[in-house]
């Protein structure tokens, strides 16, 4: 493990616990203060139904499967999960993008983990000028430019 890839799985899990990013579901009504329009539009939707089936001879029997359907698909509208941050993460386009999203190109490195790198005697002059250049083209560096700088160097380092 490279010395900037430690400090930025560091900065990861920082961030991870200060946002209790941790994959667990945590009941929130989030949903209904986001979108109360679509909260009573699927209660209207789903008050309609019920009365269709409950005046149906064929469906009366069933209602309480259309009950427990809604309950159970409902609930998952109730329910937020923060996705943990890892680093494996930063650079891979897959299914895990539809879930937390592209989070190290739209997230941006603190001052003290830029620091850090700058600090760090195990960091090379190189990586640390090729820092400096991007922190005066760019402002501000996502955890993506920080991983891409580290990556580059490895490639250099280790042809094959």
């Amino acid at each position: 493990m490279t010395e900037i890839q430690r400090l930025l799985t560091d900065n990861i899990e920082q961030i991870n616990h200060a946002e209790k990013r941790d994959n667990l579901p945590r009941f929130s009504i989030s949903f209904i203060r986001r979108f109360p329009g679509l909260f009573i539009a699927m209660y209207a939707g789903w008050l309609a139904t019920l009365a269709v089936m409950l005046y149906s001879p064929a469906l009366a029997d069933s209602v309480w499967l259309l009950n427990v359907l809604f309950i159970i698909l409902n609930g998952f509208f109730f329910f937020d999960v923060n996705p943990r941050y890892r680093y494996s993460d930063i650079d891979v386009l897959d299914f895990r993008v539809c879930y937390n999203g592209e989070w190290f190109n739209t997230r941006y490195v603190p001052q003290t983990l830029i620091d850090n790198i700058l600090h760090s005697p195990a960091v090379s002059h190189g990586q640390k000028h090729r820092l400096r250049s991007l922190l005066t083209t760019k402002g501000q560096l996502s955890y993506y430019d920080i991983f891409s700088l580290d990556k580059s160097t490895r490639q250099v380092a280790s042809p094959q």
